[in-house]
């Protein structure tokens, strides 16, 4: 409703809804500017509020004066209400006494023998009603007496119509034995007439179908109309034009379906064989077009009756053969059925098309007046014999008694309900399929990845072809989750968003899943190279460069799957866009906007549990019209999996890089000048003389030069895309240097539990490509992460075995950490728990024992206590 400046309060009271009259009222100013455009909107709309309120303000005051107004009088009035309600009640009593008056009066004004004659009549009038009525009873007595004599001489000549003429009226009569005794007897002696009448006509009935006498098959239908057996007669029909093709389906050879061994020339699949089933079926309905208006006053109905029937009686069942298909196919059975619904929609395209045709058929002229309905009778109960399955799918059934109007004609019965029946049962079999399409889904996509591997069985073991074949498979395994897309919208037209999402995302996930349990920390290449120079100073072994390149080559393809995941996220969420619109629409006009082409595949659909709650929240999330924070992530489970492959390839790439600084350490607590005795003998009157410019032990300096010479690793390779994917789960990275990375680099937050980031909480548009990285931030990155990892093993691991400390050894140690902690604090690598056991390394034992008994029982300090151990302090 729109709205003008003058009207606003006016308009209230038409509206239910006072957020919809405010609506209406603040409507914005279109501006082609979208920048100045929401300037002048919100400065309009600003100023629309400001003159609603005060219009509304005044209105207040208005009312509240004139319902204050009203109080006054009202309370005026009142007083004199009760006088006024005496007055009029004096007045009737006035009225009634002078009414008694004039009655009797009147009574006086007519003669005694005019009133006699005229009581007189009023008495012959009830008698001759009475005497009406009992003639009545004893004429339908009497024809009822006569009744069974009747209809058995009618049909021993063969006169069908007047025998089911007397029969009708016979039913009219029943209502006058209602609630006596002699109504059960009565009415089981029509029965059984009716069903003489109807097996004296049986036979010649199905002649006249088979031969598709139109004229007789339209004076039999007006016959079982008369005796209530429309629906019988419905029956005989269907039975006998559905006959060969009932019997095609049974003696169908399917190659995958449970029928007979046959030869092999003579078998054909299940939608080979449906198409020249349809096609019979379609070839049939044509011919019917014709005949069923000539017949039946309903041709519509009585087409989807015909349709309805004939699949009912098909055997094996429809679903019984769909099913077949996963037995023989497996879980690629799922192709099979997509294309036989697709077939089944064609059909029924076809069918509705034939349906359309039909209605200008029985609208020529040569088709009116055909069907003379003037004694047509409440269509009676189905006959036992020829009894079909209904439907219980949003169908009206002919029932005895329906509603006709008073002349007896057949009412029209929406198209919603019988005449979609035929479409009910074409889709049902498929319905259970549907609703479980995100299981079908998931099967046939993890089908095609074993498909996919299976020739990658005997090579994956070999980890220097694994980064080539990673990426060859990645460009199998998109193709198939991009055919997905095509299989969602064919067989459910949209409805199995979530279940599509859901299986693309485990299916992406088992991908990553099977590379990431490949990945091997240790050395496995049985290749042998020369040491690179680049590499000098770290004594990195052929196998240790074999498998820092193979490593790097898994983390690029790591990198690509990522990429290519997010360029198909792109995909999958305008598809989702686009089934988010078209459930828009359909909500708003399904008439005009369907949401599948055949309307019965819609109302099951729409019907079914796929149309959920969850649904409708996943498409509300692609809603141009509702504002999201971000894009909305679909495939998190397979995001987390690549970078759970990522980490882990990085594990293994620092595992490489400082497997020559761990193996350093790993004599570093078992050295000799750890535990050996101090050349002196201590006395109380001994004075101590400190140790100055003691040297660091060989091994810290191996470990340190080590340190300072791993940015040559990184001097060919920095710039590589592969070292820059996922930083933000290189184990033990320093966070102030993932601040600098771009926040688009990282794209999921909290993806990996160790990640300590603060600021990976913010969501980003997956489809945007991570912004390049500079080298020197990326080799900071790895560098940071390596070195860290070998301080944590050195203070973790390592220092803890050392067993006991004399003096010359607690020296030596406090100078080989006090050396570590400036090389580290050089390359930014600050290291609490070093720094930790490198002052209380370096206390003497008068500190260290009056530490130890300031600690309290509850208190734990876990360095300090293993140097305790290792001094003595105890």
């Amino acid at each position: 409703m729109s709205l003008t400046a003058t009207d606003p309060l006016e308009s209230l009271e038409d509206y239910e809804d006072l957020t919809s009259w405010i609506n209406d009222v603040l409507t914005p100013s279109s501006n082609e500017d979208s920048t100045q455009g929401s300037v002048e909107n919100l400065s309009h709309l600003d100023q629309q509020i400001v003159h609603l309120i005060a219009s509304l303000d005044i209105a207040c005051e208005d009312t509240s004066t004139l319902l204050e107004r009203i109080i006054d009088d009202v309370s005026r009035g009142v007083p004199r209400l009760t006088y006024d309600l005496h007055f009029i009640k004096d007045g009737t009593l006035s009225l009634q006494t002078a009414l008694n008056f004039v009655r009797e009066n009147s009574r006086d004004t007519i003669p005694k023998a005019t009133n006699d004659a005229l009581e007189e009549l009023k008495r012959l009038d009830t008698i001759k009603g009475h005497m009406e009525a009992a003639r009545e009873v004893l004429r339908e007595a009497e024809s009822w007496s006569t009744l069974e004599m009747e209809v058995a001489s009618l049909l021993t000549v063969q006169n069908y119509a007047k025998a089911a003429s007397r029969l009708s009226e016979a039913n009219r009569s029943m209502v006058v034995f209602q609630n006596t005794p002699e109504y059960d007897p009565r009415r089981n002696l029509l029965i059984n007439l009716q069903n003489q009448l109807e097996a004296s006509l049986s036979s010649a009935l199905v002649a006249a179908i088979n031969e598709q006498d139109l004229n007789t098959c339209r004076n039999y239908f007006s016959i079982f109309s008369n005796i209530q057996r429309e629906q019988e007669f419905r029956n005989y029909y269907n039975g006998s034009r559905k006959a060969s093709l009932v019997t095609l389906w049974k003696e169908a050879s399917l190659v995958d379906c449970d029928t007979p061994d046959v030869s092999s020339a003579q078998r054909q699949t299940f939608s080979e064989f449906l198409t020249k089933f349809y096609t019979a079926m379609l070839s049939l309905l044509n011919q019917e077009r014709n005949s069923i208006p000539a017949i039946f006053p309903d041709p519509e109905l009585s087409l989807s009756s015909l349709i309805s029937s004939t699949f009912a009686s098909l055997h094996p069942t429809f679903p019984q053969r769909l099913g077949s298909l996963f037995t023989h196919y497996g879980d690629s059975a799922f192709i099979e059925l997509i294309k036989i619904f697709h077939q089944t929609e064609e059909f029924a395209g076809s069918v509705d098309k034939t349906m359309q045709k039909m209605t200008f058929t029985a609208a020529s002229p040569a088709s009116e007046g055909v069907h003379d309905t003037s004694q047509q009778t409440p269509v009676g109960p189905s006959h036992p014999g020829h009894s079909r399955r209904r439907s219980m799918r949003m169908s009206v059934s002919l029932r005895s008694g329906s509603n006709r109007s008073s002349s007896g004609m057949i009412p029209k019965i929406s198209k919603t309900a019988d005449a979609l029946e035929w479409e009910q049962e074409l889709f049902q079999p498929f319905l259970e399929f549907q609703v479980d399409y995100g299981t079908l889904e998931r099967r046939f996509l993890d089908d095609s990845l074993r498909g996919i591997i299976s020739s990658d069985a005997s090579d994956r073991s070999s980890t220097h072809d694994q980064a080539r074949m990673i990426k060859e498979r990645a460009i199998d395994i998109f193709s198939a989750a991009e055919q997905s897309l095509t299989r969602y919208t064919a067989f459910t037209h949209g409805y199995g968003a979530l279940g599509l999402v859901q299986a693309l995302d485990g299916f992406l996930k088992s991908f990553v899943d099977m590379w990431t349990a490949d990945v091997s920390y240790s050395s496995t290449s049985e290749r042998s190279m020369h040491t690179s120079g680049d590499l000098s100073g770290l004594d990195y072994t052929a196998e240790d460069w074999m498998k820092f390149q193979t490593t790097l080559h898994l983390l690029g393809s790591a990198r690509n799957i990522f990429e290519r995941m997010m360029s198909f996220e792109v995909r999958l969420r305008s598809e989702l866009s686009q089934t988010a619109v078209k459930f828009k629409l359909y909500h708003g006009d399904p008439t005009s906007f369907p949401m599948t082409p055949c309307k019965g595949v819609g109302q099951l659909l729409d019907q079914s549990t796929l149309n959920s709650v969850e649904l409708h929240a996943l498409l509300e999330r692609f809603d141009s019209d509702v504002r999201h924070i971000g894009e909305p992530l679909l495939l998190t489970e397979a995001r987390s999996a690549v970078f759970e492959f990522a980490r882990a390839c990085q594990i293994s790439l620092e595992t490489t890089i400082g497997s020559p600084l761990r193996k350093s350490l790993d004599s570093y607590a078992s050295s000799s000048w750890m535990i050996q005795s101090d050349a002196k003998p201590k006395t109380s009157n001994e004075l101590k003389v400190p140790t100055f410019s003691l040297s660091p032990s060989d091994v810290i300096l191996r470990v340190t030069e080590g340190l300072l010479n791993l940015p040559q690793v990184f001097e060919l390779h920095g710039d590589d895309d592969a070292l820059a994917f996922s930083l933000h789960t290189l184990p033990n990275v320093d966070p102030e240097i993932l601040k600098s990375i771009p926040e688009q680099s990282t794209t999921i937050p909290e993806v990996v539990p160790q990640t300590t980031h603060p600021r990976r909480q913010s969501f980003i548009a997956p489809n945007i490509k991570p912004l390049p990285i500079d080298p020197e931030t990326v080799s900071s990155a790895w560098l940071s992460s390596i070195g860290q990892s070998l301080l944590a093993h050195l203070t973790s691991d390592v220092l803890p075995q050392i067993k006991r400390l004399t003096t010359t050894g607690t020296a030596q140690l406090s100078s080989d950490l006090s050396y570590l902690s400036n090389v580290a604090r050089s390359l930014n690598l600050e290291h609490g728990q070093l720094e930790k056991w490198k002052e209380y390394v370096e206390m003497d034992d008068v500190t260290g024992l009056s530490k130890i008994s300031s600690m309290g029982t509850s208190d734990s300090d876990y360095v300090l206590e293993q140097v305790a151990r290792m001094r003595g302090w105890h």
